[in-house]
């Protein structure tokens, strides 16, 4: 994979490097978090069919423009990490962290930030539409948009340090990709979400003890 992006383990990377990668992230983040949102996309479609049925197909593209658009600046912070690593030589060939204290290290941060006032305010959000709707409702295609991005953010608050376990399972494992998003749909879709969450998250903490040791 490395190989078909351009990348060489034992090269610096070129600026179309970055390029790839930044788009492999982007795509990846949609699709991770996509299944989650689709919640809040559907509810958005029906208060606008409900306030307004012109426009409706605009408005509610720039309602996913603007939650893709958070989700993609943390594409970029991802693949400026990825560069980082990749300058230490600490990526592996499958693109995971090849040290165990830095797999700790991030393991215990991701487990540590599940159980945070942040963690449990976004989550909430996330796992109340109509309410998000309510509470932050904004007219036009701009609205729209600036509404999307506020959502985005919430999301990217919920669930920005799982997506950097990523690092530890290997950022193109697939397996682990499809576990982490079944996940994040059970945190915010599930009965037991902010539950799954926490006991989610003293796990991963001690995980990563277990690995830094």
């Amino acid at each position: 994979m490395m190989a078909a992006m351009g990348m060489q383990m034992n090269t610096p990377w070129k600026p179309a490097d970055f390029f790839f990668t930044f788009a492999m992230w982007a795509v990846m983040m949609v699709g991770m978090m996509t299944p989650s949102a689709a919640p809040m996309l559907l509810l958005f479609a029906a208060a606008r069919v409900g306030r307004d049925k012109r426009g409706l197909p605009l408005t509610t593209l720039a309602f996913a423009l603007g939650y893709i658009a958070v989700w993609a600046s943390f594409s970029v912070g991802a693949t400026a990490a990825q560069w980082g690593l990749h300058q230490a030589a600490m990526l592996s060939a499958v693109m995971a962290s090849s040290s165990g204290r830095l797999s700790g290290a991030i393991l215990m941060a991701a487990g540590a930030y599940q159980v945070t006032p942040w963690k449990s305010k976004c989550l909430t959000h996330c796992r109340s539409p109509l309410g998000f709707l309510v509470t932050n409702w904004r007219d036009g295609t701009g609205g729209a948009f600036r509404m999307g991005m506020r959502h985005g953010a919430y999301c990217l608050g919920c669930c920005w340090a799982l997506m950097c376990v990523l690092f530890v399972v290997g950022i193109m494992n697939l397996i682990w990709v499809a576990a982490l998003t079944g996940f994040v749909l059970i945190e915010k879709i599930g009965p037991a979400g902010t539950i799954v969450a926490r006991v989610a998250g003293t796990a991963m903490f001690v995980l990563g003890m277990m690995a830094i040791v």
